[in-house]
């Protein structure tokens, strides 16, 4: 399921990610490969990579859970669509024939 169906994690995945990027920090202070640490906690070697990016970049705080995405209210309309916001032009003219 994509993220756009409401298939997001749950505050116990994301706490559970959390959990993984932090112990990947860990290794990324003692050297340990990026092939290494993927295989270790199971997941792709452009996500620990994307982790290490964030380690180096912000530290351990970096690499903390920033809390669920958009709120169910936000997603349901309180928020306007880009519709709302593009404005008319070629792209969006329609052809007529």
């Amino acid at each position: 399921m994509r993220y756009g169906q409401r298939g997001g994690y749950t505050p116990a995945e994301r706490e559970r990610r959390e959990r993984l990027r932090l112990q990947a920090a860990g290794w990324f202070e003692d050297r340990h490969g990026t092939r290494q640490i993927a295989r270790e906690v199971r997941v792709h070697e452009r996500t620990v990579a994307r982790w290490r990016t964030s380690w180096r970049e912000g530290g351990i705080e970096a690499l903390r859970s920033q809390g669920a995405g958009l709120t169910r209210e936000a997603d349901t309309g309180a928020v306007g669509t880009a519709g709302d916001r593009a404005e008319p032009g070629p792209a969006g003219a329609r052809v007529r024939r």
